[in-house]
């Protein structure tokens, strides 16, 4: 057994040692003078050698390994993560803003997955499928108790293959049986409409390779519409980030030529670097037109607001923050989620790769984004009797591991805060959450559009209570606009509730 366990040993250490120096092989140009932990390297080969000998039953070589690898990587920090096949692939397809499955925007509720709204002219869309449909099951499997994205991989698969929903719709008696046959979906970055005359809301949800040529071509479509645009509100909710080049062109769009969008600092000499208001940087590499080139001049100047709350993370934490740090634009709603790292892209092979956290990023102005994000100009909730659900999200200094922005110790890092400090609230802020219909972000009743156009107009904003370090700035916008609306400090009722 001992001949056995040191042979399988010595080949995994051959196999480790291999893996090894393929995560070094950017760094060992630039750190020659750092040896392998050859001791260390020889515990996890012996590991490995008593896994294939002792466990219980027999484990595959490449399994074993690749998990060794996820397993090593995902230790860092929540963001860096180890790509198979299928994950490498599905990360490719959400850069160009397209995917294969059924076509639906979805969330969770009492356990099951609720739709937010059908893709238009999607299968989904096309079988019937409704805003407040509950997925109770697929292929007959309940999904009860299964995590959202554990959900959403379910539904989506290979091109013209089928999946069963079972449908509980409010005032339908009976679930409903719901066949559709997966296809290719192109997500739509960008959304832009004129919500009434002489104002502009523009969505981006989320920032892919094609977001700049799309709000380009949107906003040159409703400046010839109706060319006395008084204000424009980028809508960055709920947006998770995506492509930097996208946050680059979004942010050139409105500020002079040549401004600094956003730097980054890392270990290595090519992830210290700052990028600037100009096509190379916007472009990402691409050898096309500038589609920023014909945009209206009036861009640089028409009054802006920026809507963010904790859903609005990396990518758009950028653009809110560069657009705030030139005052270009009063950043409204709630903090955002605070994910300032950099994960840059190592291909292992042509069909896998490691996504590995390299740099964190700072505004213009040198604030650090990371565990920190951006605190809004002014603090508005979600709806009108307060922020629901959004102020029980988690944000990235909640997680696990999370980079620290660089200021706090490793101790402050890894300590989980909680920004509830009493059940009763949470609780009371859960009971309410219930009762308030799912926000449709750029509809007549979404509360903080209505706020960000009575900041347009000079009328009242309805604050909430802002965090302690935007607190100062958010009385000092909220002052100006009462000045500007005639409306008495003494008159302003007190927020409904805290953001969180």
């Amino acid at each position: 057994m001992g001949i056995n366990v040191k042979s399988i040993g010595l080949i995994g250490l051959g196999m480790v040692a291999g893996v090894a120096a393929s995560f070094q092989f950017s760094a060992a140009a630039q750190r020659a003078d750092a040896p392998l932990p050859l001791e260390e390297l020889r515990q996890l080969a012996d590991v490995f050698g008593l896994i294939k000998t002792d466990y219980v039953e027999s484990v595959d070589d490449k399994k074993l390994v690749q998990d060794a690898i996820a397993g090593m990587v995902a230790s860092l920090d929540p963001h860096s993560v180890y790509l198979d096949k299928k994950a490498f692939r599905e990360m490719r397809e959400s850069v160009q803003g397209k995917f294969v499955g059924i076509g639906i925007e979805v969330a969770m509720e009492d356990g099951y997955v609720k739709v937010v709204s059908p893709i238009e002219d999607s299968p989904a869309y096309k079988a019937g499928l409704k805003s407040g449909d509950l997925i109770t099951r697929l292929d007959g499997v309940p999904l009860k108790g299964m995590t959202l994205d554990d959900s959403i991989k379910k539904m989506r698969g290979e091109p013209r293959t089928k999946v069963v929903l079972t449908v509980s719709r409010k005032g339908e008696d009976k679930p409903m049986i719901v066949p559709i046959v997966r296809e290719e979906i192109r997500v739509q970055s960008v959304k832009a409409k004129l919500i009434e005359p002489g104002y502009v809301w523009l969505r981006i949800a989320q920032f892919q390779e094609p977001t700049v040529d799309e709000m380009a071509k949107k906003l040159s479509s409703l400046y010839a519409q109706n060319p006395d645009i008084k204000g424009i509100v980028l809508d960055l909710r709920n947006d998770p980030g995506g492509v930097v080049p996208g946050a680059i062109g979004v942010s050139a769009a409105f500020l002079p030529k040549d401004s600094v969008i956003v730097s980054t600092d890392g270990q290595l000499a090519d992830s210290k670097h700052t990028f600037y208001a100009r096509p190379d940087d916007y472009l990402g590499g691409r050898n096309v037109a500038d589609p920023l080139a014909k945009l209206p001049a009036a861009l640089k100047t028409v009054p802006l607001v920026v809507l963010v709350n904790a859903g609005s993370a990396s990518a758009s934490e950028i653009v809110a923050g560069a657009l705030q740090d030139y005052k270009r634009a009063i950043v409204m709603g709630s903090q955002t989620f605070g994910k300032g790292s950099v994960q840059t892209l190592r291909q292992l092979t042509p069909e896998t790769a490691i996504k590995l956290t390299t740099a964190r990023y700072y505004t213009p102005k040198g604030r650090a984004i990371q565990a920190k994000g951006i605190v809004p100009d002014v603090a508005v909730d979600e709806t009108a009797e307060g922020d629901g659900l959004n102020s029980l999200r988690l944000r990235e200094a909640d997680l696990v591991k999370h980079l620290s922005n660089g200021d706090e110790t490793k101790a402050e890092a890894d300590a989980k805060p909680t920004r509830h400090d009493e059940l009763e609230e949470e609780l009371r802020v859960l009971a309410l959450a219930k009762k308030q219909k799912p926000v449709e972000f750029g509809s007549k009743n979404d509360f903080q559009l209505a706020q960000a156009l009575n900041h347009f107009k000079g009328l009242p904003v309805k604050v909430a209570r802002a965090e302690p370090e935007g607190e100062k700035r958010a009385e000092e916008i909220v002052g100006k606009t009462e000045a500007k609306s005639g409306v008495k400090p003494e008159d302003k009722k007190a927020p409904v509730s805290k953001t969180k």
